[in-house]
């Protein structure tokens, strides 16, 4: 007997469907790789956190690695979206650097929840099979800074900062400044601790500032 095989149709889950909130389940993994780090957090910490069994992290998401990155992707169009709110939302890169600065100084220290960026701690260093995590993380931290480098450029074209600027080390710097705040936010820095590092960076911007004159 010949068995027809429906070309068009994917094939069916079987099973029960899955009976949870994605969306939740998600933002407990988020906070637990976030606190843990992508090595740290074992599929019994992220289940026990998610409130679901191992079978259903693995219907759902297809592995840990496939979780880590949807998890990412959520701190990243939630948690972490105020980077580059700010500097779309502003009206000068300034005022852009400026507020998203000063954010980055409340959102690492918000309470109920891990301290610093997800992206800047989660996967700093690793073992040799989950490098390509770091190196997923690494891409995302340098995607920022090119998109500050943008914003530069942007300001040195409308004559707000000054012309010849190095707008990639600028980009850098500002990297190098949020990451740092992150870590010394894990480590304990308090709130007005890093308002001070961001109003140090916010200085150091000033100085990038075109006169009013243009010269």
């Amino acid at each position: 007997m010949t068995t027809v095989i429906n070309q068009g149709e994917p094939p069916r889950r079987r099973g029960r469907p899955l009976s949870f909130d994605r969306r939740r389940v998600l933002h407990q993994a988020m906070l637990t790789f976030w606190k843990l780090g992508y090595e740290g957090a074992s599929v019994t910490d992220l289940t026990a956190a998610m409130g679901i069994t191992p079978q259903s992290l693995y219907a759902a998401f297809g592995s840990k690695s496939a979780l880590y990155r949807e998890a990412l992707e959520h701190y990243r169009e939630h948690v972490g979206a105020f980077t580059i709110r700010a500097l779309e939302e502003e009206p000068s890169a300034m005022a852009g650097f400026a507020r998203m600065l000063t954010e980055s100084a409340n959102e690492f220290c918000k309470p109920k929840r891990p301290r610093g960026c997800m992206i800047s701690m989660s996967a700093l260093t690793c073992a040799e099979e989950n490098r390509d995590e770091a190196r997923h993380l690494a891409q995302l931290r340098n995607a920022t800074i090119m998109a500050f480098q943008a914003r530069i450029n942007k300001a040195i074209e409308d004559g707000e900062f000054k012309a010849g600027l190095d707008s990639g080390g600028l980009a850098r710097y500002l990297g190098a400044i949020v990451q740092g705040m992150s870590i010394q936010a894990r480590d304990g820095a308090t709130k007005q601790e890093l308002l001070a590092i961001a109003a140090l960076a916010i200085q150091a911007l000033q100085q990038a500032a075109a006169s009013p004159g243009g010269e």
